[in-house]
């Protein structure tokens, strides 16, 4: 299918989108076509097929091997449903480098909604953009007690995960979790530290983790990247 050559989006651009689509969607699983392919379905030059194959690589989706072509270096990241694990664990098993940025961290005050999830007043709020062998793929909101949030102010949140501050540096044993996913249209804020199109379709996490005493430890408001992110549960009938 041509791209469209009214669109004031550069040709290269709109080649680099249709190629990382057909990743995610699984349409290219190990090897994507050859240039003189992507020219002929595309309509588009050898320069432009460069250049979007060149950002894809620079990106860590695609990777180039002299003399075979140029393949697929990502993999959807696919979540474990029935394990409380952190997002950062999550991106490692699937072999791949995960990053974090602090875009916001500081106390608020709760609406109704928080209020009545957490059970407080006014929580220490923490944002985060994640990323995946430096890609972004989500936007994780953390909600605290104020106590809680201010012991974790003191360590470097760029880089450590909260689960493993909570659990081996503040002593919190967290026990479970009750998590919510549906599908959302992404806000102008949020699609642009995105790096997507506002009203993109993505996954929405809500959960709500508590302590082995019951208590409120943390509510996490997340946004994940549908095209990179996936979650998985196994099930069973029982007889």
């Amino acid at each position: 299918m041509p791209l469209n050559y009214t669109n004031s989006v550069p040709l290269h651009l709109q080649l680099k989108e249709r190629i990382e689509g057909h990743i995610y969607s699984g349409k290219y699983v190990d090897k994507i076509p050859s240039e003189r392919e992507l020219m002929d379905e595309y309509y588009v030059s050898r320069s432009t097929v460069r250049e979007a194959v060149a950002q894809l690589v620079r990106e860590g989706v695609l990777v180039k091997k002299p003399g075979k072509g140029t393949f697929v270096a990502l993999k959807p990241i696919n979540d474990w449903l029935g394990n409380l694990s952190s997002t950062s664990e999550t991106i490692e098993r699937m072999g791949m480098t995960p990053g974090t940025k602090m875009v916001e961290s500081k106390i608020i005050p709760l609406d109704d909604f928080l209020q009545k999830v957490t059970g407080l007043r006014e929580a220490y709020h923490f944002a985060r953009i994640r990323y995946a062998n430096n890609i972004p793929i989500g936007i994780e909101r953390h909600y605290y007690p104020v106590a809680l949030g201010e012991q974790l102010m003191q360590y470097d949140l760029n880089k450590e995960a909260f689960y493993d501050l909570l659990n081996r540096e503040l002593g919190v044993k967290t026990l479970e979790a009750e998590q919510i996913i549906k599908a959302i249209q992404l806000s102008k804020e949020d699609a642009n530290l995105l790096g997507v199109e506002p009203m993109t379709s993505v996954l929405n996490a809500e959960r709500k983790i508590t302590d082995i005493d019951g208590s409120f430890v943390e509510f996490e408001n997340a946004y994940y990247r549908s095209d990179m992110y996936s979650f998985k549960i196994k099930l069973s009938r029982k007889t």
